[in-house]
């Protein structure tokens, strides 16, 4: 797993590669933590175009990662997911509570 953070404007762009489970989700909560906390973050973009895993545990690190984006009165979106992914998001409920966009550039006009 490996986690790439970009910013465009206030808007916090973090590509996910590889695996998201349980041996990778402190790691990317903790980046992510630390990188939302600046000032200059309003945003949050969750790329999931380069995962080819996920479990329960990603779950629970977007979930976390909308309510702090929330708390701090941001947005937090999701772009680039395929079709095993599209499910687990459906089955949890998380689409009803995040847009989810085909890409990255998409997601930022509609923020």
């Amino acid at each position: 797993m490996n986690l790439k953070l970009t910013n465009r404007g206030t808007t916090l762009i973090a590509t996910i590669i590889g695996e998201l489970d349980h041996h990778s989700a402190e790691h990317i909560i903790q980046k992510l933590d630390a990188e939302m906390m600046k000032s200059s973050t309003k945003n949050l973009i969750m790329d999931f175009s380069k995962v080819n895993f996920m479990d329960s545990s990603g779950i629970g690190v977007i979930i976390g990662r909308y309510k702090k984006i929330k708390s701090l009165n941001g947005k937090l979106s999701i772009t680039g997911i395929n079709d095993k992914i599209r499910r687990i998001f459906n089955l949890s409920g998380i689409l009803k509570l995040m847009p989810a966009y085909e890409n990255i550039d998409e997601a930022i006009k509609k923020m």
